[in-house]
């Protein structure tokens, strides 16, 4: 409000001399708490962008810190196969007796295996003779037979495998087909 196009004030008129002052003082206030209102703004501003960044450095920080963690967490299941490796070098590179004696080695790895694979939460998925479940067993043929009950598996061609409660891989199954059992 601009004060150049307001009129005079009447002559000496106490109650005009309130009003001038009133009308004189009215567009301070507004004036000043305008300044004061854009002082918040620019202050919320710049304290929004300063949590913006520190969020935006947490998040990166976090980030990383997950990859170390995976990094590290994969080293030291990689350490537990190493001997295994190891194992199967020697093998290989030694001249076995009799074929039986280089099959109880080979076993001997099989077991050390499977005994990694379960101190990493790695368990087999149940498979034959089980019902067929789609959630942890992949059919790959139906098989017409008397000897099973209907929907049961009847053959493993590949274990399955879960780590603790997620599916790392379904098992592939035959699975029987048998009106006389459903």
């Amino acid at each position: 409000m601009e004060l150049d196009h307001e009129l005079p004030p009447a002559e000496n008129s106490d109650e005009s001399a309130a009003q001038q002052s009133a009308a004189t003082a009215a567009p301070a206030e507004p004036q000043s708490d305008l300044e004061r209102l854009r002082a918040e703004c620019a202050a919320y501003l710049d304290r929004a962008a300063r949590i913006q960044a520190e969020f935006e450095n947490y998040r990166k920080r976090n980030a990383k810190a997950q990859q170390e963690y995976r990094d590290y967490a994969l080293a030291d299941a990689l350490k537990t196969l190493l001997p295994i490796l190891d194992s199967l070098d020697k093998a290989l590179g030694t001249k076995a007796a009799s074929r039986e004696d280089f099959h109880a080695g080979i076993e001997l790895i099989a077991k050390q295996f499977h005994d990694v694979l379960s101190g990493l939460g790695v368990q087999p998925v149940p498979a034959e003779g089980k019902p067929f479940d789609p959630s942890i067993h992949q059919a790959i043929q139906m098989v017409d037979t008397d000897a099973a009950e209907d929907n049961h598996v009847l053959e493993e061609l590949q274990r399955g495998y879960k780590l603790k409660d997620r599916l790392l891989r379904p098992a592939m199954v035959r699975v029987a087909r048998n009106p006389k059992h459903g």
